[in-house]
């Protein structure tokens, strides 16, 4: 059963506010995560966001109803009354929905301030007590107006100041970092992403040449990944990088496996075998130093912790190869500095570095690679083809003047699947490639991005005629939830 916080636990933390979120799909599941009552007592203002704003109403006596009736994604919202929590806002706005059971009553004393077809009570307030609740999440990109809740809440309804910056955060993470490393030596698992090269600079700026970064290029990355990792990120950090070629071995670990699930933990254990070896040679270059490298730094971010079942009340909905995927028996003790913080903070921590806008901007890219872009065995043949086939994606998509606007755009390659075609003269039975080009923020939610017809078009021309074996170009026109914005 899952701990309830009590009354007096949160009392003893003197909280200036309080958000309730996050879940199972219903109250009503066996286990699910409840609340003591007396919290709302405590004068605390509190705003509970879909799981957290229907518990709210069953704590407080209203009641959540199973109608069946499911709201997922973008979900048109007629708002009744503004109050404090919804001042400002237009009357009917979108915001975006993932939920099944839906508030029917709203408590006594509770003003209903929205609503949608659905959902009878999509928002509540009462101003008096500072006790506030919303169906939808304002958190995410796709609420048009959710900035704005959050904003009322935090600052007008809990009094909080605005004083996060990028700046803050550096120093608590650098004092953190050399609190927990001390003077032991660090290695870096580096892919080149965002993510990974920002950690990076953060423990760099943190300990200095007790860093160094090892890069393993496990045959699952895009074309000419490698050089823009060893040339770019090392010239603009200075950083010391060590790099693996390890393609053989993980294409030997993967080879004969379908699962996606496997294909993850299959990647994180591989990756931590990679880095023990790394540690072992690295010793052995500096026997004299007689200092173990005990710490691994990754750059794990909220959303992966969250998706991969990290935390009470979370569901795991896919391993991440730094998260789920690793292995039991780990040697390493791990570094993480970006562990509670979602991809756009990352980015202005990034920014803030000094690392050039050609790495922080990157659109994102998976640890595990092209592995998890494979429907089906991954073997170096289909690699090679889906390499060429996401390399036009995004030279097509720089070409438009995109790369702002996406957040990534995955290429999938439907490697068990074959349609027929004609080619030429003949008849042809080749792959699909599905492109998935999404909007997002912090890749807990996102959106399909609306591409112009004419690049959509060209680019299935330049993929069917110059990527063999492939036929047919499809369109993931998905948003998240239902879907995730990866395939496996």
């Amino acid at each position: 059963m899952p701990h309830t916080v009590t009354a007096a636990e949160v009392a003893a933390k003197k909280p200036s506010g309080i958000v309730l979120s996050g879940g199972p799909s219903s109250v009503y599941e066996e286990g699910a995560p409840q609340l003591d009552e007396g919290i709302f007592e405590l004068g605390v203002p509190v705003l509970g966001i879909c799981y957290g704003f229907q518990v709210m109403a069953t704590a407080l006596g209203g009641e959540v109803a199973h109608t069946g009736a499911r709201e997922y994604g973008s979900t048109a919202v007629r708002i009744s009354e503004s109050g404090v929590l919804l001042d400002g806002q237009p009357e009917e706005q979108t915001a975006w929905m993932s939920h099944g059971d839906s508030v029917s009553r709203a408590p006594e004393g509770f003003e209903v301030l929205a609503s949608t077809d659905s959902t009878p009570v999509a928002a509540f307030a009462n101003d008096e007590r500072k006790l506030y609740g919303v169906q939808w999440h304002p958190e995410v990109k796709h609420s048009a107006y959710g900035q704005a809740v959050l904003e009322n809440f935090l600052h007008r309804a809990a009094g909080i100041p605005a004083d996060w910056n990028s700046g803050n955060v550096i120093a608590d993470q650098v004092a953190a970092i050399q609190a927990q490393v001390g003077s032991g030596r660090v290695i870096c698992a580096l892919s080149g992403g965002v993510d990974s090269a920002v950690a990076a600079a953060l423990v760099h700026k943190a300990v200095g040449d007790q860093l160094v970064c090892v890069f393993v290029d496990h045959g699952l990355l895009r074309k000419d990944e490698r050089r823009q990792v060893e040339e770019d990120y090392v010239k603009a950090t200075g950083v010391r990088l060590v790099t693996i070629d390890a393609e053989k071995q993980f294409l030997d670990a993967l080879a004969g496996v379908s699962d996606p699930e496997t294909k993850r933990k299959i990647i994180g254990r591989e990756f931590i075998r990679t880095f023990e070896q790394a540690q072992a040679d690295l010793i052995t270059e500096a026997a004299s130093e007689g200092d173990p490298i005990r710490f691994l730094v990754q750059g794990t971010l909220y959303p992966d912790v969250v998706e991969s079942g990290g935390g009470t009340g979370t569901a795991n909905i896919k391993s991440h190869h730094n998260v789920g995927g690793l292995p039991e028996d780990l040697q390493f003790e791990l570094v993480e500095p970006l562990r509670t913080l979602f991809k756009d903070e990352v980015r202005a921590i990034g920014r803030e570095l000094g690392l050039p806008e050609a790495i922080v901007g990157r659109q994102p890219f998976p640890g595990p690679g092209l592995g998890i872009r494979i429907v089906g065995e991954v073997t170096h043949e289909r690699l090679e083809l889906l390499r060429d086939a996401d390399a036009i994606v995004r030279a097509e998509l720089s070409e438009a003047g995109l790369d702002g606007e996406i957040w990534q755009c995955p290429v999938v390659l439907l490697a068990d699947v074959r349609s027929v075609g004609v080619q030429g003269d003949g008849r042809t039975y080749g792959h699909p490639i599905v492109l998935r080009p999404v909007s997002s923020e912090d890749a807990m939610t996102a959106d399909w991005t609306r591409l112009p017809y004419e690049l959509l078009a060209k680019i299935s021309n330049r993929i069917t005629n110059e990527v063999d074996g492939v036929n047919r170009v499809v369109l993931d026109v998905t948003s998240k939830p239902p879907g995730t914005i990866e395939w496996e």
